[in-house]
C-alpha cells in the first residue's frame, strides 16, 4: 500500500475516540482526525512516532488524518481502520502472509 505525502509527529494525547493532539516536526501542535475508534492498546501512547495524511477537502474541520504509529516495539501499525483491510489483503496477495497463501479467492468482512 502506498502513503502519499505523509507528515510526522509525535502523539500528545488521544481524546474522544476521534481526535488527538500531535507535535508536528517543526513544534506546531494540531488536532488530527483518528479514524479508529477501538481502545488502540499499545498504538495510542503518547510521545509515539505517528504519520498523518492531509485532506484537500474544504469542508473538513480537521486537515490531518492519523494513519499510523510506530508502536513501542519500534513497528509500525496501521491505525486507520478502513486502510487496514486492504493493507492485509495487499500483503495476502503478494505472499508476505505465508499462513494465508493458496486461497482461490479473498473475501473482506464477510
Amino acid at each position: 500500500m502506498q502513503f502519499n505525502d505523509l507528515i510526522t509527529g509525535t502523539l500528545v494525547k488521544r481524546y474522544k475516540r476521534f481526535l488527538a493532539d500531535v507535535t508536528l516536526d517543526g513544534g506546531e501542535v494540531v488536532t488530527v482526525h483518528c479514524p479508529n475508534t477501538g481502545a488502540m492498546t499499545g498504538c495510542a501512547e503518547p510521545g509515539s512516532r505517528v504519520w498523518m495524511s492531509i485532506s484537500k477537502n474544504p469542508k473538513r474541520k480537521y486537515v490531518h488524518t492519523w494513519e499510523l504509529v510506530q508502536t513501542a516495539a519500534g513497528d509500525l501499525a496501521c491505525i486507520h481502520s478502513v486502510k487496514a483491510n486492504t493493507l492485509v489483503r495487499e500483503a495476502i496477495e503478494a505472499g508476505i502472509i505465508k499462513e494465508l497463501a493458496g486461497y482461490e479467492r479473498i473475501l473482506m468482512e464477510v
